[in-house]
């Protein structure tokens, strides 16, 4: 797949390629002496101020969060990513590209047993109008709640259990969004460079600039579920758990997942094995 970064305005082609078991999502920049590599882990990012960014040892990868929303929600589990520059192709602002061509290439089950994160009690953090919290559940689900001052958006709010078939229906074709303010604000100081309607829904003070319009009358919630699927994937492992996010973005999502690894007390890891010996097995979630 090839494109332009949304906030670096720089061309890139990125390429998904097999990987065995156990590898986890990896990124490799092949732009780069030696083609160092990164794991898409949480312990890794080093930005979340406009996406989720890792890095390790001078070498970075930028907005990541759809690309990983996109696997987490297909139940992919172990994916090589390479990529010729610094930060993923935006595409049209969504994941739905991204789903479209791991259809088309296809999909592997792999013999190796998948690992699930069982939350076990409720995890919380809060810092004036955020909060997340996750409580235990027999599956991956997530509610998100958004309020902005705007009479197009106002307050929304969306619930889903995450499986392959309601992540590429409801979740995967919802955009990006931004303020026509901000994004003039990011693009006088260099930023937002690849910001076009064609990746992005750009709203105004009247409405959207996007002459074909929403695709879900909730997009904006929508793609808030979009990306807190792909920023709660670096813990590694999936979750099963209810996660309740209020008004948080990558930056909160971030330090959630950092709170989490804390509580060792609060969850513990289980295979698919083990889930279906008590019950809490869903075919859909077998790793590939």
């Amino acid at each position: 797949m090839s494109g332009v970064g949304v906030h670096s305005g720089k061309k890139v082609t990125l390429t998904l390629k097999p990987a065995p078991i156990n590898h986890g999502i990896q990124f490799r920049r092949v732009d780069l002496p030696d083609s160092p590599r990164l794991s898409a882990h949480f312990n890794r990012v080093v930005d979340t101020s406009l996406a989720t960014v890792i890095g390790e040892g001078g070498c970075i990868v930028s907005t990541i969060e759809h690309l990983m929303a996109a696997f987490a929600g297909m139940s992919v589990d172990n994916a090589l990513v390479e990529l010729d520059n610094y930060e993923l192709p935006i595409m049209d602002g969504s994941a739905a590209p991204f789903v479209r061509h791991m259809r088309e290439a296809g999909f592997k089950r792999q013999s190796g047993a998948k690992c699930f994160l069982v939350i076990q009690s409720p995890i919380h953090i809060r810092e004036g109008d955020k909060s997340v919290r996750i409580t235990p559940a027999p599956h991956f689900r997530i509610t998100c709640t958004i309020d902005f001052p705007h009479p197009l958006i106002g307050r929304q709010s969306y619930s889903l259990e995450v499986t392959d078939r309601c992540f590429e229906k409801e979740i995967a074709g919802a955009r990006t969004f931004g303020f026509l303010h901000e994004i003039e604000y990011l693009k006088r100081f260099g930023l937002a460079r690849g910001g076009t309607l064609e990746n992005a829904l750009v709203i105004t003070e009247k409405g959207i600039l996007n002459e074909t319009g929403l695709r879900f009358p909730d997009e904006f919630v929508r793609h808030k579920i979009l990306d807190s699927i792909g920023d709660f994937s670096l813990l590694g492992l999936p979750i099963l758990g209810h996660v309740e996010a209020n008004r948080s973005g990558h930056a909160f999502n971030h330090a959630f997942l950092k709170e989490i690894f804390a509580r060792k007390d609060a969850w513990e890891t289980r295979t698919y094995h083990d889930l279906q010996e008590f019950g809490q097995f869903n075919p859909q979630l077998l790793a590939v």
